[in-house]
């Protein structure tokens, strides 16, 4: 458990030589050079933002953009990476930069081609307000915090149709990854916990696996539960053949919703706890393949950006390298 808290100053000190003799300060991290354009690669297609409206989420409009991998070729469908709040993981100066680090892994050959849709969440009116920038849209809490099928739904039988009319991509759950951060690290997940054989890999950073969606029962409206439920869950249904991938930092959150820290232990304790009594309780026969890391960052992507290369090596790589070892 050591070396994963203490993983975070060995990629700083990797990323930024000039300051591996300086004390860092909790919550600092430096993004390594697999998330900074580099010469000489060729980049991707990031084309976008398109306009959609959803019908299964009713009264919203959203925005999406599409990465195009150099090379991209029809006949051969590409892995898709699916990442929540898009205009959040397509800032070019942000923490994630996720067209700049599949452009470095790609050009290396040390994942496959990758079509990317990024998608923000929903706004509950006719056009996306163009002066929302990163902020979050109004209906973001609705679609990305529920623990139900609506927002799997959506992604999969009317905006990756949508994207599908004009580009191709794979099919298999195995080369489909889903991600996000916070509210959209647990959107992420509850699309391959309600869709496994659409998606077998999830990136969660700072998960928001908290009480975040609860009502409780009110004018004949039955309970509405939230992400803190889901520790139960996994400990008590058949376990999903997917690969998950969860960052969190300890200094993360702690307000009414709960301890977000916390909560992403519970998160791998129950993983871990399912695969362990996998033959006992009847879960298989499918395990999760989990990896975690934990920082001592605040509720903020910046550690989970420069962890992002090494997580993908992990759930797209063409190799078994493991993800965010130490060096």
């Amino acid at each position: 458990m050591l070396i994963r808290i203490l993983m975070a100053a060995a990629v700083l000190a990797m990323a930024s030589p000039a300051l591996a003799d300086e004390p860092r300060k909790p919550g600092e991290y430096a993004l390594t050079p697999d998330s900074l354009e580099q010469p000489g690669v060729q980049k991707g297609q990031l084309l976008g933002p398109y306009e959609f409206h959803s019908k299964i989420i009713a009264g919203t409009v959203r925005r999406y953009w599409v990465y195009v991998p150099v090379g991209y070729d029809p006949k051969t469908p590409p892995n898709l990476l699916v990442f929540q709040d898009g205009q959040r993981a397509t800032n070019p100066n942000g923490s994630l930069r996720v067209p700049a680090v599949l452009d470095n892994l790609i050009a290396k050959g040390e994942i496959a081609p990758t079509l990317g849709v990024f998608v923000t969440p929903g706004n509950l009116s006719e056009h996306y307000p163009d002066n929302l920038g990163m902020s979050n849209p109004d209906h973001r809490a609705e679609e990305y915090d529920v623990v139900d099928d609506t927002y799997a739904r959506m992604l999969l039988e009317e905006l990756l149709p949508e994207v599908g009319k004009t580009y191709t991509f794979s099919d298999n759950p195995r080369r489909r990854i889903i991600g996000g951060t916070s509210s959209g690290a647990i959107a992420a997940f509850t699309v391959a916990w309600n869709r496994p054989e659409s998606f077998g890999n999830v990136i969660s950073i700072i998960g928001s696996y908290t009480s975040i969606a609860y009502r409780p029962a009110a004018d004949g409206q039955p309970a509405r539960f939230g992400g803190d439920t889901y520790p139960g869950m996994i400990r008590k249904s058949k376990i999903r053949p997917i690969r998950i991938f969860i960052q969190d930092g300890s200094n993360d959150l702690d307000n009414e919703h709960g301890n977000w820290f916390l909560a992403n232990q519970q998160m791998v304790k129950s993983i871990e706890w399912a695969n362990a009594n996998a033959e006992k309780w009847n879960l298989g026969p499918a395990k999760y393949e989990l990896k975690y890391v934990w920082g001592d960052g605040t509720h903020s992507d910046l550690h989970g950006g420069t962890l992002l290369p090494d997580i993908l090596r992990w759930v797209a790589g063409t190799s078994e390298k493991a993800c965010c070892a130490k060096p």
